[in-house]
C-alpha cells in the first residue's frame, strides 16, 4: 500500500495557527502505510505528535535514500511516546538524512498506535 500523504501546514511568520485543527488522525490505515511528508523541506520541518493509546509507542522517522540523502547510514530516528497523553515534537531535520529521493519524509508509527499527528512548515527567518 502506498504511505498516506500529509501536507505540512506553513506557519505564519508574525502570525499564528490555531491548535492542533489541521492535525492528522493516526488510525489504523496511517500505522499500517505509514506517512509520507510530501514537498518537505526538511530543515524547516516540526513534528507533533500526540500518542492516545494506553500504551507507549514509538513515532520513527525512516533515513532517507542516497541520493539525496548522503547521511542515510546514520539510520532512522525512533522516538518513544509516553501513553495515552504523550506528546513529542521532533524536528527540524537534516535532509541529508531523511530525505528520500521524491523529496518527501517518511514516518512509521508502531502497531497499535492511536492520536494525531501534525506537520508544520517553519518559514524562513528573514
Amino acid at each position: 500500500m502506498p504511505r498516506t500523504a500529509v501536507v505540512p501546514r506553513p506557519l505564519v511568520a508574525n502570525g499564528n495557527l490555531i491548535g492542533t485543527s489541521g492535525a492528522t488522525t493516526i488510525d489504523a490505515t496511517l500505522v499500517t502505510n505509514g506517512v509520507s511528508v510530501t514537498a518537505a523541506k526538511p530543515e524547516r520541518t516540526l513534528i507533533r505528535v500526540a500518542n492516545t493509546e494506553a500504551s507507549t509507542n514509538t513515532l520513527t522517522v525512516k533515513a532517507g535514500a542516497y541520493p539525496p540523502a548522503i547521511a542515510k547510514s546514520l539510520g532512522d530516528l525512533v522516538v518513544t511516546v509516553a501513553a495515552t497523553t504523550g506528546v513529542q515534537y521532533l524536528g527540524p531535520f537534516e535532509g541529508g538524512r531523511f530525505k528520500q529521493a521524491d523529496g518527501s519524509i517518511w514516518l512509521d508509527f508502531e502497531t497499535g498506535m492511536t492520536g494525531t499527528i501534525d506537520v508544520l512548515e517553519m518559514p524562513r527567518a528573514t
